[in-house]
């Protein structure tokens, strides 16, 4: 390279999961194979019918619309309406994305934010919050509420992230927690995003399917105000529709931000396929298939928790979404190799941040046969 020459490139941290190769290594070695309970990829078959709404769409000669049919964003926020307490939510002030983690990434950049503003998540967190930042040169700081940040730092955010129900800790924010986040934002001049994408998997006093409440959404009237200016939701019909494989997700709310991003991303050809927008309408159109296949997953985490506390595991949160948040008291990669001994393969909390150096993420994302195997070798070793 001639000198003075600059490098090509995103100078961006190694994916971390690459760092789970030996111990992937060590559970296929077990005499009845490995359980892989570690990414949140569903494994179950992708609806019927939404199969049939893809191929019935599959005669798609033109470009698709960046902003979202019409069909699409009328069931979005009829979906919203019915399912997560959110009314009037203008069509207008919804649109489709390439699936959820692409919206995260490049959220921060498609608002404008640029060095020396400050983005903030969660203690506990999906790295790619701080990616986004990066991507648009911006600093990622983690925090769980802006009083905990000096007045240098707080006086610099433009963009706050939060995630109900949380991955990887399955917590849940309620309706206060949600104004609170509100409120403080609003004081500061930042956006708040709500990544919710797994609210239709809420347990025991969020499950909605048995009794319990919805899980509140940012969007929420109650949260608001009435007033969604600045205020933005993600959602994906990945967990709740097995979709992952179409990247069917959605964002919603603040309507004076909607067209700017609609606009940018019309010039950087970030467009959700026709097909896939016609699927994604039908499946938010259909509560039955969703109730299916939370069941699926009721019947999993059944067999997994206690399991994993007759191991000597403790679930902290894990009140929503697809894993259990787990802890032995020890260094979370202490607590991979013992479950990687018996052919268990979990996410260790320290890729999540320092938060979580003592955990581990058991996801409920394997087939139930292999989740009864699971279970078995889990209660085995504790007794």
């Amino acid at each position: 390279m001639p000198s003075g020459s600059r490098s090509f490139g995103l100078d961006l941290p190694e994916y971390p999961w690459e760092a789970m190769a030996p111990y992937q290594a060590m559970a296929a070695a077990h005499p009845d194979g490995a359980v892989n309970l570690s990414v949140g990829t569903p494994v179950d078959a992708t609806p019927g019918f939404l199969q049939a709404a893809l191929a019935d769409a599959a005669n798609a000669p033109g470009y698709p619309t960046t902003h979202g049919t019409p069909q699409l964003r009328e069931a979005v926020v009829r979906w919203f309406a019915r399912r997560r307490g959110v009314v009037d939510l203008p069509a207008e002030a919804v649109m489709p994305t390439v699936g959820s983690k692409e919206l995260v990434a490049w959220l921060p950049l498609l608002l404008g934010l640029h060095a020396g503003d400050v983005v903030v998540h969660p203690t506990a967190a999906y790295p790619t919050y701080a990616i986004g930042a990066r991507l648009a040169g911006a600093e990622a700081v983690a925090a769980d509420d802006l009083e905990t940040l000096d007045d240098a730092v707080r006086s610099r955010v433009r963009m706050v992230w939060v995630n109900s129900p949380a991955n990887p800790t399955g917590a849940v924010a309620d309706v206060e927690r949600l104004r609170r986040v509100v409120d403080q934002a609003r004081g500061a001049g930042a956006v708040v995003v709500s990544d919710e994408c797994y609210a239709e998997l809420g347990w025991d006093r969020w499950d909605a399917h048995q009794g319990g409440e919805p899980v509140p959404s940012l969007l929420d009237p109650r949260v608001t105000g009435g007033d969604p200016t600045g205020l933005l939701a993600a959602y994906s019909l990945s967990k709740q529709s097995n979709l992952a494989g179409y990247r069917a997700a959605f964002l919603a709310g603040a309507p004076e931000l909607m067209p700017a991003l609609v606009n940018a991303r019309k010039h950087a050809g970030m467009i959700v396929p026709a097909p896939v927008q016609d699927a994604m309408t039908a499946a938010l159109d259909d509560d039955e298939h969703v109730g299916v296949q939370k069941d699926v997953y009721r019947r999993r985490r059944a067999l997994l928790r206690p399991a994993l506390e007759a191991f000597g595991l403790r679930i902290d949160d894990s009140e929503a979404g697809l894993y259990l948040w787990c802890t032995a008291g020890e260094d979370a990669w202490t607590t991979i190799q013992r479950l990687a001994e018996l052919g268990i393969v979990a996410g260790p909390g320290v890729f999540y941040g320092a938060a979580g150096t003592r955990h581990v993420r058991v996801a409920l994302t394997a087939p139930t046969q292999r989740v009864q195997a699971a279970a078995d070798r889990l209660a085995a070793a504790g007794s």
